[in-house]
């Protein structure tokens, strides 16, 4: 889905700029919003969400 890739580009800029947890709040959100009606994107917004973990102080 190409919204799921504009996101999560958006993501990684604001890991990029030192807004990890910003990054990751917003990603836990969209985890939400698109678990039930798309799981594939549900998986790519995990699998960022896991990744960017290490990166909270």
């Amino acid at each position: 889905m190409r919204l799921t890739e504009v996101l999560l580009a958006s993501l990684e800029t604001l890991v990029a700029a030192g807004e990890a947890e910003a990054a990751c709040r917003l990603a836990g959100r969209a985890c939400a919003a698109v678990r039930q009606s798309n799981p594939a994107a549900w998986q790519r917004f995990n699998v960022f969400l896991h990744r960017m973990i290490k990166r909270l102080p």
